[in-house]
Order: structure tokens, then C-alpha cells, then sequence
């Protein structure tokens, strides 16, 4: 059998499903050439990320298609519902990115308290000579420990962000609205383990309470966050979205941040991808990064991981 990873796979998923007897083709091919390549190979499985979409009019086109992989959470870009009808196998590695993704909401967070966003820009172009004002211009950043983190989306990655939060002296608050509770694990290098028991609140309520809203949801028709959201935060709130964009409007947040609503934001998503608005890119008061949540060298090793060992058990 032939499978087509053309968002790419670790080699560790390579060699896993090589030995399994497949035959793994680990190339990139245009979206608009994907039928006929699909169908002049002869592929049996696709193995996408979030840039290739599988739709219903390509899956119409290659009946040799059996198995559909996302590696990552998100099936966004995957007709889903229409490929199960025609027996087609969909998955997903649901947990192999959440540490990786989790850990950037905190690279963002981190960095944006301290100015690091802006002083990685200004140092080297003035800190030998304007050293001294830069000091002074990033001299009052925050703390986080002792502040609440409202985390929207109370999921595998939600429940990751909460674990760091935790660890590091935050309060956590959560909405979701399938999860009323959930037990989150600490353990430590030394072998203890400590339990925290979070149960879930209103989205009004982490609106109303965080000091910083990290976002966790799976892609909405419409926006989860817009101007009528943003106005129940706490003044000077700071947002992470490292979920998808289009959640949260991105013109309203930038208005929120010019009138001083909110604080600063960080966002791994966005409307337009993977050309972002201008004024985005250019905000200071924004942490950017282009869509790298879940792309770390372990996370990427655990998604091939566990794409292999779905497709061996599924069509070996």
C-alpha cells in the first residue's frame, strides 16, 4: 500500500510504517495537483497537517483513497463526516502535540510580559546607543505567578496550559462546553505527584476574572471572541490564541489594544493565512509566530508515532 504524507512525517513514522510493509512517498504536492497524483500513484492513505485540505470533491475524484491522517487535533481542513460515510478512515493524534502547544502559550506569555517581543527587535538595531532608554522603556513588565489564567476550551491542550499555570503559582479558571470537570496531574522529577480538581465556569466568568485568556477551541462559524467578548474582560487582559484563526476577531482586538482594553496579545493563528494582516504584523503590542504550535521536534516524532501505529493496526 502507498501513503501519501504530504504535509510530512517524522522518521520515526517512516520507518515504522516501511517496516509494516508500506510504501511511505514524504513529498509535498500542490493541492491542485493532489487528484492527479492521488490517482497516477495509486495512494491508499494521505497523511496531512493543517496546510492541505482533503475535500469532498477530491475524495469524489480517488476512490483509492481508504485512510485520511491529520497529524495534529484539528479535522478543520477534512470533510470528515462525508469520508466516514464512504468507509473512508479518519484520524488524528489527539494528544501527541498538546505539551508543545501548551509550552508556546507560555513562550508567548512569558515574552510578552517582559517586553522581549520588542526589545529582540530594538536591541540590536539601537542598544548600543540607546541602551539606557530601552532600559527604562521595558522596565515595568509583570509577574505572572499569583495571577489567573482563564483558559477557554478545557480539552487536551487546555488541560496542558493549566498544567504550567499550576506550576508556576497561577490560578487557573476554565470554561468548556463539554467538560464540567477534570482532574489535572502535576508530577514531579522526583517522583511526587500532586492533584488539582478544576471545575469549569461560564465563559462570562473567565471573561470577567482572567488576567490572561489563553484559547483552546476548535474552529466556529463565527467568531468566539469579538468586541462584545472583549469588553467583559478585565481591563488590561492579555489574550493567547494558539487555536485557530478566525476564533477570535482580529480587528476588534487590535481596537481593544489601541483604546487600552487589552494589554497585549499573542497569536500563533490567524484569519489570513499564511498572509496575515498588515496591521498585525506591525503592532507592537502583538507576539507573533507563524503557526508552530504543535512543531517541535518531540511533538512531531509522537505524531508519526502514533499515525504509524493507527495505520498498521487499520490497514496492515
Amino acid at each position: 500500500m502507498k501513503i501519501l504524507a504530504n504535509d510530512g512525517i517524522s522518521q520515526n513514522g517512516m520507518d515504522a510504517l516501511e517496516a509494516a510493509g508500506f510504501e511511505v512517498l514524504n513529498i509535498k504536492v500542490a493541492q491542485n495537483q493532489l487528484e492527479s497524483y492521488i490517482n497516477t500513484n495509486g495512494i491508499d492513505a494521505v497523511l496531512v497537517r493543517s496546510a492541505t485540505e482533503i475535500r469532498q470533491e477530491l475524495l469524489e475524484a480517488c476512490p483509492s483513497i481508504k485512510l485520511i491522517g491529520r497529524g495534529g487535533v484539528g479535522m478543520d481542513n477534512i470533510d470528515v463526516q462525508f469520508a466516514e460515510d464512504q468507509g473512508i478512515h479518519v484520524i488524528n493524534t489527539p494528544e501527541a502535540s498538546s505539551i508543545a502547544v501548551a509550552e508556546l502559550v507560555f513562550a508567548h506569555l512569558f515574552g510578552l510580559a517582559r517586553f522581549l517581543h520588542q526589545a529582540n527587535r530594538e536591541m540590536p538595531l539601537e542598544g548600543d546607543t540607546r541602551f539606557n532608554d530601552l532600559k527604562k522603556m521595558y522596565a515595568e513588565g509583570i509577574e505572572l505567578r499569583g495571577k489567573t489564567l482563564g483558559i477557554i476550551g478545557f480539552g487536551r491542550i487546555g488541560q496542558e496550559t493549566a498544567k504550567i499555570a499550576l506550576g508556576m503559582g497561577m490560578k487557573v479558571i476554565a470554561t468548556d462546553i463539554f467538560i464540567q470537570n477534570a482532574t489535572i496531574s502535576l508530577n514531579f522529577f522526583d517522583g511526587q505527584k500532586v492533584n488539582f480538581n478544576i471545575d469549569t465556569v461560564s465563559k462570562e466568568a473567565v471573561f470577567k476574572e482572567a488576567d490572561f485568556i489563553s484559547i483552546h477551541t476548535p474552529s466556529t462559524e463565527n467568531y468566539l471572541i469579538d468586541q462584545n467578548e472583549i469588553q467583559q474582560m478585565k481591563p488590561g487582559v492579555g489574550i493567547i490564541n494558539t487555536a485557530r484563526g478566525g476564533i477570535l476577531n482580529e480587528i476588534a482586538l487590535v481596537n481593544a489594544i489601541e483604546e487600552g482594553k487589552v494589554l497585549f496579545a499573542g497569536l500563533d493563528v490567524f484569519e489570513k493565512e499564511p498572509t496575515p494582516e498588515m496591521q498585525l504584523l506591525m503592532n507592537p503590542e502583538l507576539s507573533l509566530t507563524p503557526h508552530i504550535g504543535a512543531a517541535t521536534k518531540e511533538a512531531q516524532d509522537r505524531i508519526g508515532s502514533e499515525l504509524a501505529n493507527q495505520i498498521i493496526a487499520l490497514l496492515a
